[in-house]
């Protein structure tokens, strides 16, 4: 474990290591550096056996607003793994830890902040946060654990609409729709959480441990769907479309989204045209073929 985090907090009070997302300037968003910060304190649990859980949130009112737009949109089809493969380590470190990890969602839980949140396996709410993914509409793709566990937990037609059109649960809705396991009260949401990590001290460790490894064998099995969202993700990444929607957010205006559509569908007419035409072949061709 680095003994100096600049991106989040690291602590370990009465058995719980708690770890923070320290960037509240821009809403706990993630870059690069904060998600290797979060992948070592997450592996570092391993070394001290007398912690037996973990609980992720964020500074200042805010769980997490998903990945910083200034690091994604420096993202394109060559370098995208670099980024793509430090999200999976912190969801398969989250994952495969032998305690649970509980998220504490206070403020916004969107995008990627979301995913990050499903990674775990328990969730405390404050009632009045919000939880969504909002890809659609900043030209971004959710393919590293929405589109795999979003319909697992609230059901596929739920999970298309919140993906397809950005629709946001509060913490309550969130509860009792099964995206979180409870919700309370702002103001409560730290002294539920530690009211549930006391549970977790006193019981067995073993048995949660082996308990947890076979809970996830189901979708354990979604770890390929992992590495195909990750491909299709590569091809998102400093794309005109994906730009055009993070610009639209930091300028705070509406995307222009469908100069896209009516572009693919110049290029779309000018195909059907040449084919028409028969100029889908070689000049030789076309002379003897008329």
């Amino acid at each position: 474990m680095s003994d100096t985090y600049r991106e989040i907090i690291y602590e370990v009070i009465d058995n719980v290591a708690w770890i923070t997302i320290n960037r509240p300037e821009v809403r706990n968003a993630f870059r690069e550096q904060t998600l290797d910060e979060l992948a070592d304190a997450f592996s570092a649990t391993r070394e001290d056996p007398s912690i037996a859980c973990a609980v992720v949130s964020g500074a200042g009112g805010a769980f997490s607003a998903g990945g910083d737009f200034h690091a994604m949109m420096k993202l394109n089809k060559a370098n995208s793994a670099l980024w793509n493969d430090r999200m999976l380590k912190v969801a398969m470190t989250i994952r495969n830890l032998p305690i649970p990890v509980i998220a504490m969602v206070e403020g916004p839980c969107v995008g990627g902040g979301h995913e990050l949140m499903l990674w775990c396996d328990l969730v405390i709410a404050a009632e009045d946060s919000t939880f969504g993914q909002t890809g659609a509409r900043v030209g971004a793709c959710p393919t590293v654990g929405a589109t795999q566990y979003i319909a697992k937990l609230i059901g596929e037609r739920r999970a298309k609409e919140m993906i397809f059109l950005c629709k946001t649960y509060t913490g309550a809705e969130a509860a009792e729709i099964g995206l979180a396991n409870v919700a309370v009260p702002r103001e409560l949401l730290r002294e539920k959480t530690e009211e549930v990590c006391r549970q977790i001290v006193g019981y067995s460790g073993q048995t949660i441990r082996a308990t947890k490894v076979s809970l996830n064998f189901d979708s354990d099995a979604l770890y390929p769907s992992w590495q195909h969202g990750m491909e299709l993700l590569a091809n998102i990444w400093g794309t005109e479309e994906s730009l055009e929607g993070m610009n639209a957010f930091l300028e705070k205006r509406k995307p222009d989204f469908q100069q896209f559509r009516e572009r693919n569908k110049a290029e779309m007419d000018q195909y059907k045209d040449a084919f028409d035409r028969g100029l889908n072949q070689a000049e030789k061709s076309r002379a003897l073929r008329g």
